[in-house]
């Protein structure tokens, strides 16, 4: 099982032959594969088993070493959950979008756009801006590599926005056409200003 870790990498294995290898290493020179099976089938599934009780896991046979080692993993999987979502924020609803807007706009840079490139649960894959409006290309392309299947705009201005004359309305509706060819959707683009509430050109019917 260590060499298909280190060929395969740990999710190859089942949720018995992990806890199996966890329990190897603090309980050395023994079969733990039947306690392992042992455990599963006590506890029913391996989060039960890390949820187990001290007192529970004694009367299974399970050494004290190898009890204090159970208690690691869903404190690690919790705090590394957490950070994924402090670095990957979900955007999927117009609150969360805003709530992110508002840390991340006010040091953004006046009329630059920014795209916000999703994945399929809409937690966000990378803040990027766009230099130009003159080719969607390399937004696809950025979009592919990260493998992206929504895009958000956003563009900070101090200036009121005037939708009917701005080349952004234009780019936006060129860029949520072309999008659908390669599966990505183009949920919104906003504006922000210090002086109202971000403005969603998709909400006034724009897109």
């Amino acid at each position: 099982m260590r060499h298909r870790v280190l060929t395969n990498g740990a999710e190859t294995l089942a949720d018995y032959e992990l806890l199996e290898m966890l329990l190897y290493y603090s309980i050395p020179r023994k079969d733990t594969k039947p306690l392992a099976k042992a455990l599963l089938h006590r506890f029913g599934s391996l989060a039960s088993v890390f949820d187990a009780s001290g007192r529970d896991l004694r009367a299974m046979g399970v050494s004290e070493q190898a009890i204090l080692l159970l208690k690691f993993p869903p404190v690690v999987a919790e705090r590394l959950a957490l950070a994924v979502e402090r670095l990957r924020p979900r955007l999927g609803s117009w609150d969360q979008l805003c709530s992110y807007l508002s840390g991340s706009m006010v040091s953004a840079v006046p009329e630059q756009f920014r795209l916000l490139y999703l994945d399929n649960r809409n937690r966000l894959l990378a803040d990027e801006p766009v230099d130009d409006f003159a080719s969607t290309a390399p937004i696809f392309r950025r979009g592919l590599a990260l493998q992206a299947v929504a895009l958000i705009g956003i563009q900070k201005t101090l200036a009121s926005f005037h939708a009917t004359t701005s080349p952004l309305k234009l780019f936006a509706q060129r860029l949520s056409h072309e999008a659908g060819a390669l599966s990505m959707t183009l949920h919104d683009v906003v504006i922000v200003s210090e002086r109202r509430t971000p403005l969603s050109l998709r909400q006034r019917g724009l897109l």
